[in-house]
């Protein structure tokens, strides 16, 4: 009996938080065309290597035969969603890379990317256009090249 009244309770969970999950799926369309098409536009400019789609797509829980047609949605939407999500963080973080080596001001409350163990420390100016002239120089020679 514990188990219908948990089963019914999860249902119209389902139901009340629906609109909400669904209604945001018509912006991650819009987030991947719009990411899309800045990074096929600008990464050629910034020299930036275009990152392969294809590695951070996988949707194959549909293929599950235990799964109902509406788990299968389910899936599909979330493999959607997460792929979306790593594929324009990969994104933003080339463009970080490119545009900004500086580390965050330390602070505790921060949890800092991998990527940013690269950058120069917060306050070192010296670091900063050390590694902006290097950076600079080896561009130019890629363009003469």
């Amino acid at each position: 009996m514990e188990a219908l009244k948990y089963t019914k309770s999860r249902y119209l969970n389902h139901l009340i938080s629906s609109p909400f999950i669904y209604s945001v799926f018509i912006w991650f369309i819009i987030l991947d065309i719009i990411t899309e098409i800045y990074h096929r536009i600008c990464f050629p400019l910034y020299w930036l290597e275009i990152i392969d789609r294809k590695k951070y797509i996988k949707f194959d829980r549909h293929k599950l035969h235990y799964l109902t047609p509406f788990q299968k949605f389910n899936c599909m939407y979330c493999e959607y969603w997460n792929w979306l999500i790593n594929y324009v963080r990969e994104i933003a973080r080339e463009t970080e890379k490119y545009w900004c080596w500086i580390q965050h001001e330390k602070d505790p409350n921060f949890i800092a990317p991998n990527h940013h163990n690269n950058f120069v420390p917060y306050w070192d100016e010296a670091a900063f256009y050390k590694k902006y002239w290097e950076y600079d120089e080896c561009k130019l020679t890629l363009k003469r090249d």
